[in-house]
């Protein structure tokens, strides 16, 4: 049974994905206007942050807030706090892509204790409880079995237009393709990780990420069963935006590879 907190962030994020969903059918009928649509995309996102606020803000009203488009609001009560990006995936959804995601997480204490990923393009809600496991439509989600780099498929991020460390990351690339089954850049962090959670991917990293991006994901691939750790010592994967994710049998090799020039 899901707690309160969680049915309230399944309500928001529901909510927030079905408006998604109706803009995302007028983008492409805006893809004649490159500025058109990227104020129409602009004024969605806005949009899905403004309905999830209201609906975690009405139900828990002491809580803190951390949002992509808003910033951060501090609650009366100081120990949990609202992290949320309601358009994980943004320029995915300016070009018509199908992959994007609203992504909530409830922090108790500095720790992630709740988190939705909604897919609402795929209809795939993704929930997790800490210390109840991770789901997705109800099916309960454990990382893959995979125990060789070779037989793997890893996710990540690529910067793009000047932003973030691209020849780290190049060099990651250059370190991992040759070592595994291939790695996907498919644009939504918070999906990143939810798909390692589910099997699908077997390990995701990245260097640039910000909290809304991978706080909701962090907790998802934990309670499937996997690890998820900063790439350097001593780094807390959330505050940093760098990390590691995969599952038990692959991780410390994939560590390795992935820390191998930090």
């Amino acid at each position: 049974m899901a707690s309160a907190n969680l049915n309230i962030m399944i309500k928001a994020a529901r909510k927030a994905g079905r408006s998604l969903v109706k803009d995302f059918r007028e983008v492409e009928n805006l893809q004649v206007s490159v500025k058109g649509a990227g104020d129409f995309v602009s004024r969605a996102d806005r949009e899905a942050e403004r309905i999830i606020k209201e609906e975690l803000r009405t139900a828990r009203p002491n809580y803190g807030w951390l949002g992509e488009e808003t910033g951060e609001e501090a609650g009366e009560d100081p120990t949990r706090r609202w992290i949320v990006d309601p358009l994980d995936g943004t320029t995915n959804f300016l070009h018509g892509l199908p992959h994007w995601a609203v992504s909530i997480a409830l922090e108790h204490k500095r720790e992630i204790v709740a988190a939705v990923i909604f897919d609402a393009a795929k209809d795939e809600l993704y929930v997790a409880e800490k210390g109840s496991g991770a789901f997705m439509n109800d099916q309960r989600l454990r990382v893959s079995g995979r125990t060789k780099l070779i037989d793997s498929l890893f996710s990540t991020g690529i910067p793009f237009a000047g932003r973030g460390p691209l020849p780290a990351a190049l060099q990651d690339l250059a370190r991992l393709m040759p070592l595994t089954s291939g790695v996907r850049r498919l644009g939504a962090a918070s999906l990143d990780l939810a798909y390692v959670a589910a099997g699908r991917y077997d390990g995701y990293w990245e260097r640039g990420n910000q909290p809304w991006d991978v706080a909701a994901g962090i907790l998802m691939v934990r309670e499937a069963g996997g690890f998820v750790e900063g790439i350097r010592d001593g780094d807390d994967p959330l505050e940093s935006g760098r990390m590691i994710a995969a599952n038990p049998q692959l991780f410390d090799a994939f560590a390795k590879v992935v820390r191998s020039r930090d």
